[in-house]
């Protein structure tokens, strides 16, 4: 057995926490998928943001799967709820319109295999990652409430 010592110790725990790749960052939530979808929800609506739409990822995938030629089953349920910050995006816009292209900005909630997780799509370095601080700290009000 193998000791790695107190910086192992903290990125195991980090991992535990949230796990990122290139494309998103996905934390667990130890709730139902309906106490995540409505964590969520309350997390963007107290910032004062206006939910635009939320699609229904899961229903849909499950719905169409045999239309499709499929007989998986991906999500147990999967939700995607769509906004913007008129703040927030007038910022990263005003310093490059081609920023337009990451507008509206997500965060999902999905429940595979039992388990319930919340995450959001990682933006590119630079004016969008005030997007991403955003969304950072509306999955954490979500995961602590």
């Amino acid at each position: 057995m193998r000791i790695y010592g107190i910086s192992g110790i903290i990125l195991a725990a980090s991992v535990a926490l949230a796990h990122a790749d290139a494309g998103s960052t996905l934390y667990p939530y130890s709730g139902s998928f309906d106490d995540a979808t409505f964590s969520v929800e309350s997390a963007i609506v107290d910032q004062g943001l206006v939910i635009d739409y939320v699609s229904h990822v899961g229903e849909m995938l499950n719905r169409t799967g045999k239309d499709v030629g499929s007989t998986k089953k991906i999500f147990d349920a999967a939700d995607v709820f769509l906004f913007c910050s008129a703040v927030v995006s007038r910022q990263v816009m005003e310093a490059d319109p081609m920023n337009v292209m990451h507008c509206p900005y997500g965060i999902f909630v999905t429940k595979q295999g039992g388990k319930v997780s919340i995450g959001h799509r990682n933006y590119p370095e630079g004016e969008m990652q005030q997007v991403q601080t955003l969304l950072e700290s509306i999955v954490k009000t979500a995961i602590d409430e």
